[in-house]
């Protein structure tokens, strides 16, 4: 399928703290990938969240079911041959490593999201990590729950130090060769 849309199919998996930026890139890659001609769909952790995984909690077990999930769904848009951006906390090495196995190594770009705690936590408009830390959100990443920077990604982007548009440039270096081969 990827040859009739020339291109080779890929899941790009953001990843990050809450309020990292990691939605923020996601929806500029998509708009950047789009604009040169490549078919893509983005998915994000809150809508997949309200929707398809709305009967799942936090705790370790919904976390792992949700990414599962997740995985599942981008094995099906790039079997399709669509780029699937995907925008999810996956907190855990162990959560990064299931995705990574159901859609396939090789299909699979890893984005860090690197901000430090203390900028997602002024960033947070939805006030979740105050709420976290009053205990009225328990198991929240970051603040009760852990949160384990990738140990090898493919790129590594730190959205505090840089604009959007310099964050995305950088993907984009990565990204680029690994979806304009032929399948």
């Amino acid at each position: 399928m990827g040859l009739r849309l020339n291109q080779a199919p890929k899941v790009i998996w953001l990843t990050g703290r809450p309020s990292a930026g990691k939605t923020t890139i996601a929806q500029a890659l998509d708009r950047r990938l789009t604009d040169l001609g490549y078919l893509c769909r983005t998915l994000d952790g809150d809508v997949l969240r309200n929707g398809l995984n709305s009967n799942l909690g936090f705790n370790p077990s919904e976390r792992v079911e949700n990414i599962r999930r997740v995985a599942e769904v981008s094995k099906l848009f790039i079997e399709t041959g669509i780029i699937c951006i995907n925008s999810f906390i996956s907190p855990t090495e162990s959560i990064r490593h299931m995705a990574r196995t159901i859609i396939g190594a090789q299909n699979f770009i890893e984005i860090y999201v690197n901000a430090p705690a203390d900028v997602c936590e002024q960033r947070d408009v939805k006030g979740m990590y105050k709420k976290a830390r009053a205990g009225i959100i328990p198991e929240f990443t970051g603040v009760s729950s852990p949160f384990e920077a990738p140990l090898d990604p493919d790129v590594e982007i730190h959205t505090d130090t840089n604009q959007v548009e310099q964050c995305v440039e950088e993907c984009l270096m990565h990204i680029i060769p690994r979806i304009s081969q032929k399948p």
